[in-house]
């Protein structure tokens, strides 16, 4: 599993690169929920010996993204309903600073980027057969992109810090194989995922327009529409 989500490594700062790529799988939602981690099958993977593997898991421990569960097995957390929603909420509002501030600092080559990353997730989603975890991975760069025109560094680590968090939860049902899913998932998916095309135009139309009252509304009605989705597909922990 873990060999075919990572690169081999090469480069000297080994534990930073190990790091990176496992943040960056956290954080696309290609990790599910009490997914385990193997140290010796991440760095036969990676190509690298244990040791970074451990250093960068150890700093993903530390940062609630992984946690070390019986018999010292790295796992990727599950979340209770009150953690998403809290989350959840947390982010409408630190999120929103971000793109109330990018429409302040909007410029051509940011918005060349933003709408690249848009028109790449409008491509996916006109497929017959649209690759849902291609689409969250998408939506994951295309919201960086805006959060990093904002220009506010430590901002942008705040709202990392939280998509370490959400990342795995965002297309579970995708990957579960859940039955009890399946009879709904695909057409309700489909409707949020159009429903997030939405959003995402309205979010890049007030960008453009550097109106930032209509950038937070589009970002509000974006991350509600998933969490709404995620909430009552039964994915998330009723109690810690």
């Amino acid at each position: 599993m873990i060999h075919e989500l990572v690169t081999p490594l090469q480069r000297q700062t080994l534990s930073a690169d190990v790091y990176e790529q496992l943040k960056d799988l956290l954080m696309s939602g290609k990790m599910m929920p009490g997914q385990q981690l193997s140290l010796r099958s991440t760095a036969e993977a990676l190509k690298v010996s244990v040791m970074p593997v451990r250093e960068a898991t150890q700093r993903l421990v530390a940062e609630k993204a992984l946690e070390i569960g019986t018999s010292r097995i790295i796992r990727v957390p599950t979340m209770t309903v009150a953690q998403f929603r809290e989350i959840t909420s947390i982010r409408i509002n630190l999120e929103g600073f971000a793109v109330e501030q990018a429409c302040c600092h909007m410029n051509k080559k940011y918005l060349t980027e933003i709408e690249a990353l848009n028109k790449s997730f409008n491509q996916e989603l006109d497929l017959s057969n649209p690759d849902g975890t291609k689409l969250i991975s998408i939506n994951k760069d295309l919201h960086f992109a805006i959060y990093k025109a904002s220009e506010m560094p430590m901002l942008l680590q705040l709202i990392e810090a939280l998509w370490l968090r959400i990342g795995p939860i965002l297309n579970y049902d995708l990957r579960t194989g859940s039955k009890r899913l399946e009879a709904r998932a695909g057409t309700e998916h489909h409707t949020r995922m159009v429903k997030t095309l939405s959003h995402h135009c309205k979010l890049v139309k007030a960008l453009k327009e550097r109106d930032p009252d209509a950038a937070k509304l589009a970002l509000r009605d974006d991350i509600s529409t998933a969490a709404e989705f995620i909430v009552s597909s039964g994915t998330l922990v009723i109690s810690p």
